[in-house]
């Protein structure tokens, strides 16, 4: 759907739709083509140059991408507020602090302001560019994705502490937020199988180790040999908070396929949520299904993460293209000249 004028600008809530109630895809395939003031540079193209160079150095950056996008569409949509710097902004959330990767947006961003010129490509598009970039480059279905979103204004960390699934979340209540997204229980499956890349902190499962629901015993579901190792890993009282895959396979704890399916069947799941979602009578049938056809899970991951990129979007004339990722236009403006 292309962006017309000002006065067909609105936000999308959930995912926009026609009069005749048809899901509709907000932005273009494409949008960019045409639009740099150097007319031969291709701005997907430039996306994919600097995130491969990232890769090489860091293949960590798979996991890392596909979590900031997840962390920023979920508050406010996908505006990129979860980068703009300050005190009380989305970055400095608690549940955000772990999250990275904003480096190498900024690095996405100088790369295209030199090809592009300035303020054409939004902050928010490039990272659910950048998140494409990285799931195919970890092994998974390479997917095109729209753009034409604008960025935000505003970064609240209240917001993200509220909005944000926390990892000991029920699969009830996990159900209910992606809901508030206009995303189905197949797409919340489908999304958390995102976590066969991956780490998550032992602060984040330790109950799970040591005191289940209170009982002063693990989680029964856990798989014996799993619970040892990650006992082992993550020792009672210790100040220090390891982390663990997410997926335990060690031959594809960083590949993105459907290796955290099967893992989760066997009852290796780190995270409360993970092993829930195989035992739930509501969403065990998906587990299922991705585990056995790997091609079934990557076909589906790519259809539900456009469809959360459509989340809540800014369109012209709401938000900015920022000039800096970081801060919005009104914070990098000059101050006006003293009073003579």
């Amino acid at each position: 759907m292309k962006v017309e004028k000002a006065k067909s600008a609105r936000r999308c809530h959930q995912v926009c739709r026609s009069s005749a109630g048809l899901e509709l895809v907000v932005g273009e395939v494409g949008y960019y083509n045409g639009k740099c003031t150097n007319t031969s540079a291709n701005v997907e193209d430039i996306v994919k140059s600097v995130v491969h160079t990232e890769f090489l150095t860091d293949p960590t950056i798979v996991p890392a991408l596909i979590r900031l996008q997840f962390h920023d569409c979920f508050i406010r949509g996908c505006d990129a507020s979860i980068l703009l710097d300050g005190p009380n902004t989305e970055k400095t959330a608690a549940p955000n602090l772990s999250v990275r990767g904003y480096g190498v947006i900024d690095a996405v961003k100088s790369a295209l302001e030199k090809q592009c010129g300035i303020g054409i490509v939004s902050c928010a598009d490039i990272i659910i560019m950048a998140a494409r970039e990285v799931v195919f480059l970890g092994g998974g279905r390479f997917y095109n994705v729209t753009s034409g979103r604008r960025d935000g204004l505003i970064s609240i960390a209240a917001e993200a502490v509220l909005g944000l699934p926390a990892a000991e979340i029920s699969v009830t209540d996990s159900i209910n937020v992606f809901a508030n997204l206009g995303l189905n229980v197949s797409d919340m499956v489908t999304l958390i199988g995102g976590h066969t890349v991956g780490v998550a902190h032992c602060s984040s499962f330790q109950d799970r180790l040591y005191n289940y629901n209170n009982t002063g015993k693990p989680d029964p579901t856990m798989d014996p040999v799993l619970l040892k190792t990650l006992q082992g890993t993550c020792i009672l009282n210790s100040t220090v908070d390891n982390i663990a895959n997410l997926d335990q396979n060690i031959l594809s704890f960083n590949t993105f396929d459907n290796s955290y399916f099967m893992e989760i069947r066997e009852h290796k799941g780190v995270l409360g949520v993970d092993q829930e979602i195989a035992l739930d009578t509501r969403t065990n049938g998906t587990v299922a299904s991705f585990a056995s056809n790997n091609s079934v899970f990557l076909s589906q991951f790519a259809t539900a993460i456009v469809k959360m990129g459509a989340v809540n979007i800014l369109q012209y004339p709401l938000g900015e293209i920022r000039l800096s990722c970081g801060s919005t236009n009104a914070a990098l403006a000059p101050l006006p000249p003293p009073p003579i």
